[in-house]
């Protein structure tokens, strides 16, 4: 795992001072490359050939191509001794020399045979281009600016911040998909003018012309081919231990984030059946049992047997928050993503890579959305009947608890009454219908159109399926996963320089899972029906047939509390610049009002301003890191 940057022109002093900015990416070593009419910079966190010849930026035998990739290879070993039989010579062990040999053998497409997470950068001095390119879910970030001549790139916007070139200014639009989303979809992002490369691209600059363009190299095809779940059983149950062994690929220590829930369970036991010793794991908790899984997953690290840590959370300290900002680059509000931070600074301590159960509730419609989304079917025959329960559901006040009948009745209600045209979206979309026009000043409302699911329309338009349950799960994998979940992942484990790997979004096996019909992941009511099935035996029945919880933080109760956030948010939301330049102060204050008083749970808005007030303050005022 590394961090990588570079740019269009040659400056070694930029580069340093990108490489310098992205050091706890890759903290073992840094190295660049200056020539060619272009600059590649590299910091480097051994994991595979943990010797000098693993170092970057790598160049092929003739010395016109070169390499920064971040990332695994897992089919590295079966792509070097094809590269071998072609005539290509190896110096080092690293999985990351395989894509230098590929593209010296396949060009463009050898981002094709590569199976893995990453994100990589080739410098071609001879054909006078760079490419960039991007795993097929988008598991390793990449960002870049192009003003039509000049090109800068990174996995990290902040290495892009270095470069005076680029004029900082924030995305009015992004700014309102953030909002609604609390992340900013793909290609925008907060920052005006620079893009995320999307998740199956790669992306050729030409150096003569200044020339940019962007092609998709994978997508998720949905082609039934079961008919019953018992004749995927067996096939599923083979694969995810595929993909779990694949993820062992390691010369450094690793672990497992376990939280008792389906998927991280399944991890730990397959890592188990795979004879993985010490087995570590490692463990959140809270003190409002409401929000905590810690019963579960210390059950399910004495069942396997494995080396727990366990790491309590009682609070929130703003040091935790601004940092969490700072290394996320762009605010994304999911709000597990400081407890990752800390649970990866823990395991840290111990392995270098951990394995997760991140994308099962994607892959096999885990989520409560996919239900509520089913449910909420028979409204559209009732006219004005969402309407209705919504205004009902305002009549209770919300409760402290996670979850519970009032709680979930207010939130489907909530989704229910947004625009069908959101899909399941709709359930972990939190702007209320008109809510953006009464939060917005003048300056934004003039600036951005408000289409809500834009985005969501944009990529249903590439799904080849018209079943319901086959477009929400190439919405999730598309929208939710890349541009929240795994954004999240990514920077909270590498500001830890841990890597942090991820079984359930193996290609392969997405691609298993779109032979299935869609009722073979949500069966009447039960969530993950194949998948249950795939591992009962193998995984205890209370944790097969246990319910979604997740381990995100109790943020609204801290956010009413005067010894927690109530006084940072107070604080924030009345003198930042951000609320000031492109909101209705007055309306954001009644949010407030409404949050203390326990009428509403705005938790979800209030959160996405805060942090976006803490990214605006460490990234716009004064534009200085």
């Amino acid at each position: 795992m590394c961090g990588i940057c570079g740019f269009s022109w040659e400056d070694q002093g930029l580069v340093r001072s990108m490489m310098n900015t992205l050091h706890h990416r890759g903290p073992d070593d840094q190295d660049c490359h200056v020539g060619g009419g272009a600059t590649l910079g590299q910091t480097r966190l051994s994991i595979i050939d943990l010797s000098e010849k693993g170092r970057q930026p790598m160049v092929n035998e003739a010395g016109d191509i070169f390499l920064v990739a971040n990332g695994e290879i897992y089919n590295h070993l079966a792509l070097r001794r094809e590269l071998i039989s072609a005539g290509h010579r190896f110096y080092s062990g690293s999985d990351s020399e395989a894509i230098l040999h590929a593209y010296e053998q396949w060009g463009e497409d050898c981002i094709k045979k590569l199976l893995g997470m990453y994100c990589f950068a080739i410098l071609d001095t001879r054909r006078r281009r760079i490419m960039l390119g991007r795993d097929r879910l988008g598991i390793k970030p990449l960002y870049y600016h192009h003003d039509g001549k000049k090109l800068i790139f990174a996995n990290e916007i902040k290495a892009i911040l270095q470069w005076p070139g680029y004029q900082r200014g924030v995305d009015l639009t992004a700014l309102y998909q953030y909002l609604g989303y609390e992340f900013t979809p793909a290609p925008r992002t907060l920052f005006e003018g620079v893009k995320k490369l999307r998740q199956a691209h790669y992306a050729l600059f030409d150096l003569d012309s200044g020339a940019l363009s962007e092609r998709p190299y994978w997508d998720v095809h949905f082609a039934p081919r079961f008919k019953q779940p018992g004749e995927a059983v067996e096939e599923l149950r083979s694969m995810i231990k595929t993909a779990v062994r694949r993820r062992l690929m390691s010369d450094v220590p690793l672990g497992v984030f376990l939280s008792g829930g389906l998927d991280s369970t399944t991890v730990v036991a397959q890592m188990r059946a795979l004879d993985v010793d010490p087995l570590r794991t490692f463990i959140i908790g809270y003190p409002d049992p409401t929000f905590s899984e810690l019963e579960y997953a210390e059950d399910m690290a004495k069942h396997y047997d494995t080396l727990p840590t366990v790491l309590m959370i009682p609070g929130l300290s703003v040091d935790d928050l601004e940092a969490a900002v700072y290394h996320l680059d762009e605010p994304m509000t999911d709000l597990s993503a400081i407890p990752l931070m800390l649970i990866c600074r823990e395991a840290k301590k111990q392995v270098t890579v951990v394995l997760s159960g991140e994308g099962g509730d994607e892959v096999f419609c885990g989520y409560d959305r996919f239900l509520a989304s089913k449910l909420t079917r028979p409204l559209k025959y009732l006219p004005g009947a969402a309407r209705l329960g919504w205004a009902v559901s305002r009549l209770f006040k919300d409760r402290p608890q996670k979850k519970g009948a009032v709680n979930m009745f207010k939130r489907f209600m909530e989704g229910a009454v947004l625009p069908a045209e959101g899909e399941h979206i709709r359930w972990q979309y939190f702007l209320a219908p008109g809510q953006a026009e009464a939060l917005f000043n003048d300056q934004v409302r003039a600036a951005v159109d408000f289409d809500a699911f834009g985005p969501v329309k944009s990529i249903l338009a590439g799904c080849d399926s018209r079943k319901r349950l086959d477009r929400e799960v190439y919405l999730d994998l598309k929208l939710n996963m890349v541009d929240s979940v795994l954004m999240k992942v990514d920077k909270m484990s590498m500001s830890a320089a841990l890597e942090v790997r991820v079984p359930f979004l193996d290609h392969e096996l997405i691609e298993l899972s779109a032979q299935m019909p869609g009722d073979f992941k949500l069966r009447g009511l039960e969530t993950k029906h194949i998948l249950r099935q795939a591992i009962s035996g193998l995984v205890p029945d209370r944790i097969v047939h246990r319910g979604k919880q997740g381990y995100s933080l109790p943020v609204k109760n801290l956010l009413r509390d005067k010894a927690q956030l109530r006084p940072l948010m107070e604080e924030l939301l009345g003198a930042s610049p951000l609320i000031k330049n492109y909101f209705q102060p007055n309306a954001v204050r009644r949010l407030m009002d409404e949050h203390l008083a326990e009428k509403h749970n705005h938790n979800h808005v209030l959160w996405a301003l805060i942090n976006a007030a803490l990214w605006h303050r460490r990234f716009m005022e004064g534009a200085a890191l």
